[in-house]
């Protein structure tokens, strides 16, 4: 069960790293493991920075195959090979993931102590990871790149043990028949679940979708996420340069955040260009009042309703 996901910007910056932003990157922290979004250049360092540790369960998940989204993934699997990390990593991508793998592969030496298991994703597929699910569409890019969303799982309702009692439910089995959606009979009188156990909590979600003109197929992945990562560097006046790269403007995040009715935003992948990000915040604010800008090493806390 859930108790909140972290959500760590490692980097926030575009293309070119500057003094203030390394390249992208994002860090989920959920009961104990570590969900990767993107791997830019340096992300091992900022992990070091952000303290997140190389030896805990960990996904990554490669949103497309431009090298600033992607070739930090050597540095980090030589630091994981180094500081012995002995857990299988798994790793998703686009189409293509494998052959960048068995590049890297031939000159740095397959990681010694961990297994690495990758799997090339189509745009709506699913993974299944237990307590939470991974879905994927294609954003609006010059090439091939998925978006994800990261959905936990609906929770069963709070039990309430004095109520049950109180209807003359004996603790011990039946409280679990009740808890797991089934009616009971105690003394000839039927008690059904919705008289001890509340409603299911939906979990929380989280959506990534970086280097992407608006797309509606982002905008249905979306729907009512907890927190929608968008790309969005550029300001208005660069709208023209942003819809030549398949970028979108702050503004437009904000539009496209505000139609899936998500419940924060987070503008990502800032222009090395754009110097004042309070010019993206403004721009946005004005469509979507839940906007951020982070820097890079800022941390959320989304925590599930109780």
């Amino acid at each position: 069960m859930s108790g909140g996901i972290d959500v760590v910007f490692l980097g926030t910056g575009g293309s070119l790293p500057t003094k203030e932003r390394g390249l992208p990157s994002v860090a989920l922290r959920r009961n104990g493991e570590l969900i990767l979004l993107d791997c830019g250049e340096g992300t091992q360092r900022q992990m070091m920075h952000a303290g997140l540790g190389f030896n805990r369960p960990t996904i990554i998940l490669i949103s497309h195959l431009h090298g600033d989204h992607i070739l930090g993934l050597p540095g980090l699997l030589q630091t994981m090979s180094s500081l012995a990390r002995d857990k299988p990593l798994d790793l998703y991508g686009p189409k293509g993931l494998m052959k960048f793998l068995n590049l890297i592969y031939k000159p740095l030496g397959y990681p010694a102590n961990f297994k690495v298991r990758a799997k090339e994703l189509s745009p709506g597929q699913e993974v299944d990871r237990g307590e939470y699910l991974i879905r994927t569409t294609l954003a609006k890019h010059d090439i091939p790149c998925i978006a994800y969303s990261i959905e936990e799982k609906e929770r069963p309702g709070r039990f309430h043990p004095e109520k049950a009692k109180r209807l003359g439910v004996p603790e011990g089995p039946l409280w679990g028949e009740l808890q797991h959606g089934k009616a009971v009979r105690v003394d000839g009188k039927e008690i059904r679940p919705n008289d001890v156990v509340d409603s299911p909590r939906s979990g929380l979600k989280v959506v990534y979708a970086i280097d992407t003109r608006p797309a509606e197929s982002v905008r249905r992945l979306a729907k009512g996420a907890d927190l929608l990562m968008h790309d969005g560097g550029f300001a208005e006046e660069r709208r023209p340069k942003a819809q030549e790269y398949y970028h979108s403007t702050a503004r437009e995040a904000a539009q496209l955040a505000k139609a899936a009715k998500a419940k924060r935003l987070a503008v990502v992948h800032i222009s090395a260009v754009t110097r004042d990000d309070s010019v993206l915040l403004r721009e946005a604010r004005k469509i979507f009042k839940q906007t951020l800008v982070p820097k890079d090493f800022q941390t959320l806390a989304l925590k599930p309703l109780k």
